[in-house]
């Protein structure tokens, strides 16, 4: 990760880039929904600019070395004819695909309606293969509405249009007040009554899921079940912590890539390491990500990701692609 290299810029202009194994687009906002045709544009660019969010300072990032793509979304689509691209570089990928149902409380009031979403997923795993997108419902929201039998209802329905299209359900369970302030303060904002989860609601939801993935198994699909950076241990239903960043994944389903496997199993390389600049609970292998905060259009109540929906207004109006031009991959003026 630490691996730099010279680039040239469209203007001819030498900078320090990063040369990066694995990108990560992108946990700060949704590139394949919002800004596919940026990333093939960067991509064929061989170079991208991210902002640190805590100096505002460019970072270029070179796909020169990148050997692995992990997209976080919530609606492929816009992406999925634009793979190919990927494809002829050889540049391998895989989605973390959230798929929730929260579309009659308006949670996530910009993605596609949940049919259309599943159809997307149930596309997206026959053309690159069900081993490649991970399903996530995440998070798990309890309001005075929603109870722990709601969302059980709500992933069984889920589940049930997309069996034999996914090997994992991952989830977390929305710990709002403790952790994300913006996150309670937007909450707030859209009147949601929402209701922090105990102990014992989470045990509920993990004793439904666990009855829930063997009826699934007795009818064909086979299903592991795990949680997103949380720290409760739920061995004794089957439900692991999960990496969502994940070096043993990637062996498996790339394994025809020779030099990421070398990468992945040379124990004495740093990128090995746990990514620390992730929470302590998260599982997740180094990587770099390439997205910026509050540019994210799905404007969902409950993301850590942006701040308000006037500062993704303000942001997408004045620099369009991901904060940075569409063609050039540049800072802004």
């Amino acid at each position: 990760m630490n691996d730099k290299t010279i680039i040239t810029t469209e203007f001819g202009a030498h900078a320090e880039a990063r040369t990066p194994i694995i990108i990560s687009a992108s946990r700060a906002t949704d590139i394949p929904a919002f800004y596919a045709q940026w990333f093939i544009n960067r991509l064929q660019a061989g170079y991208c600019v991210w902002y640190n969010p805590f100096n505002h300072k460019p970072v270029y990032v070179s796909f020169k070395k990148c050997r692995a793509v992990v997209f976080w979304t919530k609606n492929p689509k816009p992406i999925i004819p634009l793979l190919k691209e990927l494809d002829s570089k050889k540049i391998n990928y895989y989605f973390q695909f959230t798929l929730n149902d929260y579309d009659n409380e308006r949670f996530e009031p910009n993605v596609p309606p949940l049919q259309q979403r599943i159809e997307t997923f149930k596309e997206l795993a026959k053309m690159i293969g069900k081993e490649k997108v991970i399903w996530r419902f995440d998070p798990l929201i309890l309001t005075d509405n929603i109870t722990t039998r709601d969302l059980l209802a709500k992933i069984r329905n889920i589940g049930n249009q997309i069996k034999g299209c996914t090997d994992k359900l991952v989830f977390s369970f929305a710990d709002i007040g403790s952790i994300y302030r913006k996150v309670e303060n937007n909450m707030k904002r859209e009147n949601i009554p929402y209701i922090e989860f105990t102990e014992k609601t989470m045990l509920e939801i993990a004793e439904g899921l666990a009855i829930t993935r063997e009826k699934w198994a007795e009818n064909g699909w086979k299903i592991s079940l795990a949680t997103c950076a949380e720290l409760i241990d739920l061995k004794h239903y089957g439900i692991e912590h999960n990496r969502c960043i994940d070096g043993e994944l990637m062996k498996h389903i790339f394994a025809h890539d020779t030099d990421l496997a070398y990468y992945l199993n040379c124990e004495k390389m740093p990128e090995k390491m746990k990514d620390r600049g992730q929470r302590k609970t998260c599982g997740c292998m180094l990587s770099k990500d390439i997205g910026m905060y509050n540019t994210c259009a799905h404007l969902c109540a409950y993301c850590y990701a942006n701040t308000s929906k006037e500062t993704v207004k303000k942001n997408r109006n004045s620099y369009n692609e991901n904060g940075e031009s569409i063609s050039t991959g540049t800072p802004p003026a």
